[in-house]
């Protein structure tokens, strides 16, 4: 029997389909639950497609796709916006694919969304220190001294990650004997 963080928060499909996404770049079930936490984290619990940045970035839906990013993937942030979430995980899954090998950790997975060249280097990396890119994501700064680190920016993803294993959050997949 294995967990699965926040599938208790998402339709059966959805869950399903983040199952078929995980297996199909080779992740674990973990590395599904890394995904489902970063993605509550992204859309504030939502798992909405619709949800905007509240910082003001443009950015949309399930993992807060920018403009460009959207654009880069063949949409729009608008199109995105109408989708439904199980519709939108196309997109997830088309955004992790130049990624998914080199995911491993809860922060590579976050640092796939937030910084991709930050995935696979120490936690420790500063990701930002002033400027705009600081100041829309200095709700990230942990312990207010001006850096984000890439284990300051996970560890709020962490605490997503274990809420969402709390009963009544996480739902339990039978794996066959």
């Amino acid at each position: 029997m294995t967990q699965i963080c926040w599938g208790a928060k998402v339709s059966p499909e959805f869950l399903d389909k983040v199952l078929a996404i995980s297996e199909g770049f080779g992740w674990t079930t973990l590395q599904a639950s890394h995904l489902m936490a970063c993605m509550a984290f992204e859309s504030g619990e939502t798992f909405s497609p619709s949800i905007k940045n509240a910082a003001g970035s443009g950015a949309t839906g399930l993992i807060q796709f920018m403009p460009r990013t959207a654009v880069g993937l063949g949409t729009t942030v608008d199109e995105l916006a109408k989708m439904t979430a199980v519709q939108q995980l196309d997109y997830v899954q088309k955004y992790f694919r130049p990624y998914a090998a080199r995911v491993k950790t809860l922060s590579d997975m976050y640092m796939a969304i937030l910084m991709p060249k930050y995935v696979g280097k120490p936690e420790a990396s500063v990701l930002f220190s002033g400027g705009i890119a600081y100041r829309q994501n200095s709700g990230l700064d942990v312990n207010k001294d001006g850096m984000i680190t890439k284990q300051e920016a996970s560890s709020l993803v962490q605490a997503r990650f274990l809420k969402g294993m709390r009963a009544g959050n996480a739902v339990t997949l039978h794996c066959p004997a």
